[in-house]
């Protein structure tokens, strides 16, 4: 079996201890084995990032938004490919995997025309003869730690805006994905990537991610991961005077008034809630939903339940795939769990399934009368479960709807125009939905959201260089 090696500045670099990649559809099938990185390895990857900060910050423009270009076409041609590893390795239906494996590609080919179009401002001063010029600038060195749902998508939402404003790199991938962080750094480094200036360390967090926090030469740590884990870096990286993006948790409200089209809301609910194994920070894992088309939507939602294809993720017709791993599925089930003794009723689903091949499936679950304080209101569970919350009326639903610690989106269907903009309005989300399902986002707009969900500035689009990049004053006597 091949052995899958970190790189780090400019070379591809053994270890002492590796991990296997294991498929969550199939466990028989082994995706590969690769190199965990410990804290020396990461030293070493900073030391090269810092070293090759210079020159690569100052050096040709064009030849950065080349690089960048060349980079998301090698993924665009090979989408199909990668969206296989992908699904092969986190348990996303194929489809799902080559659309993730384009939105990767598509990020990087919007970053090198950013790249080009850095500007500044040029002002008098109020004191006579003198010019005031305002630029930007990059970090430095930043630290890109990356969780294992979006395995692709979001280290490409994070590497091509940190390399675009001239800053370095040091990436740390969740150790549960390996495969699809190793792949793109391959593609990286064949597009021709200078040594040092993006370095790759597969690991743990304990070791690897450890080590990229609590350094003083990482400008910049971006992380997106658990609620828990992203205070406790804050608190690290802060506490040392460092800049900090994190994106955490979500418990996503979906509003579905009494005047919506039902074929819609059940589309959005099914395909927000359950689609990539509900495992996304943007699930509607809260429908929220009006008295006079509460039990219709109920009744409709069991219905499609029970047609939806759960097997493995590179079967044909598949809908949703496996939960990722063990340690997740145990989670959702002992989630499921709690929903019944807080006096959920669980109307479908949340049973373990047996499929050709031995792998985490769970059929989709869905609880009906629930309140908002319960626990499975209230804590991300991250698996595909659902919960129906009655609302009296418009009103309620959106007090409900905003009654979390988290704010990430939010969504309403209606087909009333006073009520999806009243609602656009007063959502306490980052991202708000009107007739589409919470989860799906564009590439070039900013991605983020309040509360517990998001601390720091937006990512993706033009808004990633508020966080990639600091700001310069200078006075120059003219």
């Amino acid at each position: 079996m091949t052995l899958y090696q970190n790189l780090i500045d400019g070379d591809w670099v053994g270890g002492a201890e590796t991990s296997r990649d294991v498929n969550p559809s199939n466990l028989g099938d082994v995706v590969g084995e690769y190199v965990r990185a410990d804290q020396a390895g990461a030293r070493a990857a900073i030391a090269a990032a810092r070293a090759a900060f210079r020159a690569w910050a100052r050096g040709s423009l064009q030849d950065r938004a080349d690089l960048l270009d060349r980079v998301g076409d090698e993924i665009l041609r090979r989408a199909e490919e990668l969206g296989t590893l992908l699904a092969r390795e986190e348990g996303k239906t194929l489809p799902e995997g080559i659309g993730e494996a384009k939105r990767a590609g598509y990020l990087f080919k919007f970053f090198p025309g950013e790249v080009v179009r850095q500007s500044g401002e040029r002002l008098d001063s109020v004191r006579p003869g003198i010019v005031v010029e305002i630029t930007r600038e990059p970090l430095g060195v930043v630290g890109i730690i990356t969780p294992w749902n979006f395995p692709l998508a979001i280290p490409a939402w994070k590497i091509a805006p940190a390399l675009a404003y001239g800053n370095c790199v040091v990436f740390k991938p969740a150790d549960l994905v390996p495969g699809c962080a190793w792949a793109l750094a391959d593609i990286l480094a064949r597009a021709g990537v200078p040594k040092g200036v993006f370095n790759l360390v597969m690991g743990r967090g304990a070791t690897v991610g450890e080590a990229i926090i609590g350094s003083p030469v990482v400008e910049g740590v971006s992380f997106t991961g658990s609620v828990e884990t992203g205070r406790a870096i804050a608190r690290k990286v802060v506490e040392r005077m460092g800049k900090i993006q994190l994106e955490m948790g979500g418990k996503n409200p979906l509003v579905v008034l009494d005047d919506a089209d039902l074929p819609t809301a059940i589309s959005c609910a099914v395909n927000g809630a359950y689609f990539s194994t509900g495992q996304r920070c943007t699930a509607s894992s809260r429908l929220i939903v009006t008295a006079g088309i509460h039990d219709r939507f109920v009744r409709a939602m069991t219905e499609r339940l029970e047609t939806l294809v759960v097997d493995d993720a590179l079967r044909k017709g598949t809908e949703v795939g496996p939960v990722v791993d063990q340690t997740q599925l145990d989670q959702d089930l002992s989630y499921i769990a709690l929903g019944q003794r807080e006096g959920a009723r669980l109307a479908f689903g949340g049973e373990r399934l047996k499929r050709d091949h031995e792998g985490y499936y769970l059929q989709p679950a869905l609880f009906t009368e629930t309140t908002n304080a319960m626990r499975i209101n209230r804590e991300e569970i991250f698996g595909p479960v659902a919960t129906v919350v009655r609302a009296r009326d418009y009103d309620e639903a959106l007090a409900l709807a905003n009654d979390t610690p988290f704010g990430l989106s939010s969504g309403i269907v209606t087909t009333s125009l006073k009520h999806a903009r009243h609602f656009q309005r007063n959502s306490q989300a980052g991202m708000v939905m009107v007739n589409l399902p919470t989860a799906g986002v564009d590439y070039h707009v900013p991605f983020g959201g309040r509360k517990a969900s998001s601390y720091g500035p937006r990512e993706q689009g033009r808004y990633a260089r508020e966080f990639y990049t600091t700001v310069k004053t200078a006075y120059v006597a003219s």
